[in-house]
């Protein structure tokens, strides 16, 4: 999506929704950017007369955002989240419009792909981890904490547990219990808006993320937990265990484990010269 907020060197508007997470795009500018157009209402007029399928739907792609206008005043203009911004990319019938149409149409080719063949989407995500220029080790403890949270999430599904939001509110539980701080709050120390947070993690960090949400699956599956408010319990149980771990270590090293440290593209450049610095102090 950072391609579309600034696409050939013309910003894209854009807003972050705290309680969504999510963000949500300026359709007017996205529209004029790929059709160069100086009606983009005429245009959308038009463009939803041709896909009838999209005008059916405008409701549910279209949300009214405040945004900041070319005056500088707050106003509620059209916008769209990335799924729906995508989804009118495909009915604009333009050349700029063609390498994010490709684009799609390449995802869409893996995701099938990955579907016949489970371990592609492994090798894919690890293909992307070391072009984000993550070092081995690290990847490797990031993998196993993506297959320790199937896991859990699995275990809960068979267990009761109803949709993203009790999945939501039981991590926060691990998290506290683990961390001493919801995932939100882990967020705000590393400076982080949409990014994933295990992304961000230092590798103690994940280390304890993973004992955590180990343990939860370990107490759910021993005491044959049921609903949403035994695997409450269950979390808190688990984070419980991480989280005494984490202390014990804090206590004897005199370091503490959750840090700002993070994977964004500003830091890796300071941590990067620091390292050089040394290196070059040491020779």
């Amino acid at each position: 999506m950072s391609n579309i907020k600034l696409f050939e060197s013309k910003q894209i508007r854009s807003e972050w929704n705290e309680q969504e997470e999510k963000w949500y795009f300026s359709i007017q500018d996205v529209v004029e950017v790929l059709t160069d157009s100086t009606d983009s209402k005429q245009y959308l007029k038009r463009m939803l007369s041709r896909d009838q399928n999209l005008k059916s739907n405008w409701g549910t792609i279209c949300t009214p955002v405040e945004m900041t206008a070319v005056d500088g005043k707050k106003r509620k203009i059209q916008a769209s989240d990335a799924q729906g911004l995508l989804r009118i990319i495909q009915s604009i019938p333009s050349p700029k419009a063609e390498p994010f149409k490709l684009w799609l149409a390449k995802v869409g080719a893996e995701r099938l792909d990955e579907i016949e063949n489970p371990e592609l989407a492994t090798q894919r995500t690890r293909e992307l981890y070391k072009l984000k220029g993550y070092p081995d080790d690290w990847i490797e403890k990031r993998m196993r904490s993506i297959a320790i949270r199937e896991e859990l999430t699995e275990e809960w599904k068979n267990r009761g547990v109803k949709g993203q939001i009790e999945y939501a509110i039981l991590t926060a539980e691990i998290s506290k219990a683990t961390f001493g701080i919801t995932p939100k709050e882990y967020k705000e120390v590393k400076g982080l808006k949409s990014q994933n947070l295990r992304d961000h993690m230092t590798d103690l960090e994940l280390i304890f993320s993973m004992l955590g949400e180990a343990s939860t699956k370990e107490i759910a599956v021993n005491t044959d937990t049921r609903g949403f408010h035994e695997n409450e319990k269950a979390a808190k149980a688990g984070g419980k265990i991480a989280g005494d771990a984490r202390q014990q270590l804090e206590l004897k090293s005199g370091k503490k484990v959750v840090t700002s440290q993070n994977y964004l593209p500003e830091h890796k450049k300071k941590v990067l010269s620091k390292k050089k610095n040394d290196n070059d102090n040491d020779v």
